[in-house]
C-alpha cells in the first residue's frame, strides 16, 4: 500500500513511536511518505527511517517553567498557515490510507483527498472513559478535534475495557545491568536552574539529565548531556529509575524496562495531569506536582517496579493495517495485551475503533 504517514514533532515521544511503526510498515513491503509538523527541521535529528518526509509548521503548545500558557499559546496558533499547507500539499502518489499521530495537518490532507484516516496515538485513548484529571471540555475538545480521523486507536498503560493497545516501545531495548545509583531526567518544560538546583541536593545518586546544552558536561553529580537517541536509549537501559514529565513514550519505554518512575506532569495540560493520576491509580509510578526536594528523597529509596513486558505493538499494527478491515480491532487489542504483566488473557468490551465516520465511509474507501 501507499501510506501517507502523520508525525506531531512537537515531542520526542510522538517520534520515537512512530518510528517503531513506520519501520514495521516499511519492512512489511508498504511504501510510506511521512509528514512531520510543530518542530523546525534544523531541530530534528536521526530521521533516517523517515525518508520521505516533509515538514510543516502546524499548530503546538506554549510552556513556561513546566506551565502550559493558553494565552500565549491562542495568541500563536499559525491558522492561515496551517490551511495553506494543507490546500498546498501535492501528493507523490495515490494513498490507499493515512496514518495519523495526532498530526493536524495529515488529518485534514486526508479529508482533502478523500482517503480514510486511522488515528494511532495515545491521545485518541481519551475518546473512551480513560482517567482523567478533571473535567475540562476545552482540553477535551482539543483532544477530540485536533487532528480528527474515521478510525481512531488508542495507546495506553492498560485498556480500562475498551480497544485500547498498549503502548508501542522499541523491542531492540532491554535492561542492561541497571546501576543502582544512577537516574535518568528529562524535563524539558522545566528551567534548567532548577533542575541542576534540585538534583544537586542528592549527592549519593549520579543524575543523567538529557537538556538543550551544546555539549556533554558533568556539574558534580549531575551529568549532562545533549539530545541523543542512541546515549539516551543507553542511559535509560542502565539506569534504576527515571524522573521526567507526565508524557506517555519515555513513561512507558521505563514501564516496559522495570524502572522506577517520578513523574511531574505539566501543570494545565489536561494529557499529562491525567497520565499522572492514571500512573498513580495503576500504581505504576510516583507523582509531584512541584520540584520538592522531599518527594525525591522518598522516590530514590524506593524499589523499582516489576517490568511490563510490552509487546511488538508496531508489528501487530503494521499487520492490522495490512489486513484492511480497519473498523474492527478485536483480535489485535487481545493479541496485544496478551502477555502484558497485571493484564489477564482476554478482549475488552468494545472491540469497534473509536470515531468512525460512518461504516459507509469506511467500506467505500478501504483499498488494498
Amino acid at each position: 500500500m501507499n501510506i501517507l504517514y502523520g508525525v506531531q514533532a512537537t515531542g520526542n515521544g510522538h517520534i520515537s513511536r512512530s518510528r517503531e511503526i513506520i519501520s514495521a510498515l516499511k519492512h512489511a513491503g508498504h511504501c510510506v511518505h511521512v509528514i512531520l509538523s510543530g518542530r523546525d527541521p534544523a531541530l530534528l535529528w536521526d530521521m533516517g527511517i523517515f525518508r520521505p518526509y516533509t515538514v510543516f509548521r502546524g499548530m503546538s503548545l506554549e510552556f513556561e517553567r513546566g506551565r502550559l500558557r493558553p494565552f500565549k499559546t491562542a495568541l500563536n496558533l499559525p491558522i492561515r498557515q496551517l490551511y495553506r499547507d494543507i490546500g498546498s500539499y501535492r501528493a507523490p502518489c495515490a494513498f490507499d490510507v493515512a496514518l495519523v499521530d495526532f498530526e493536524p495537518v495529515t488529518a485534514r490532507i486526508a479529508r482533502r483527498l478523500r482517503i480514510p484516516s486511522i488515528g494511532i496515538g495515545h491521545q485518541y485513548a481519551f475518546n473512551y472513559k480513560v482517567p482523567v484529571s478533571k473535567w475540562a471540555p476545552v482540553a477535551r475538545w482539543i483532544l477530540r478535534y485536533f487532528a480528527p480521523v474515521d478510525h481512531a486507536i488508542g495507546l495506553h498503560w492498560h485498556h480500562f475495557g475498551y480497544p485500547i493497545l498498549p503502548p508501542v516501545v522499541p523491542q531492540l531495548i532491554s535492561a542492561a545491568g541497571a546501576q543502582s545509583k544512577k537516574i535518568l531526567v528529562y524535563l524539558p518544560f522545566e528551567q534548567q536552574k532548577d533542575v541542576l538546583q534540585l538534583l544537586g541536593r542528592f549527592s549519593s545518586h549520579d543524575f543523567y539529565y538529557y537538556t538543550a546544552v551544546s555539549e556533554a558536561r558533568d556539574e558534580s553529580n549531575v551529568r549532562l548531556r545533549p539530545f541523543s537517541r542512541i546515549g539516551f536509549i543507553a542511559d535509560l537501559r542502565s539506569c534504576n529509575g527515571v524522573l521526567c514529565n507526565a508524557g506517555f513514550e519515555l513513561a512507558s519505554e521505563a514501564l516496559h524496562l522495570g524502572k522506577k518512575l517520578l513523574v511531574k506532569p505539566l501543570t494545565g495540560q489536561l494529557e499529562q495531569t491525567s497520565n499522572a493520576r492514571a500512573l498513580k491509580m495503576l500504581g505504576l509510578a510516583d507523582v509531584i506536582s512541584s520540584l520538592d526536594a522531599g518527594s525525591v528523597h522518598a522516590w530514590l529509596a524506593r524499589d523499582p517496579a516489576p517490568a511490563q513486558n510490552y509487546p511488538d505493538v508496531a508489528r501487530l499494527i503494521a499487520e492490522w493495517v495490512d489486513r484492511g478491515n480497519w473498523h474492527d480491532t478485536g483480535d489485535l487489542v487481545t493479541r496485544s495485551w496478551r502477555h502484558v504483566t497485571g493484564h489477564e488473557p482476554g478482549t475488552p468490551q468494545d472491540t469497534r475503533c473509536a470515531q468512525p465516520r460512518s461504516a459507509a465511509f469506511s467500506e467505500c474507501c478501504i483499498q488494498k
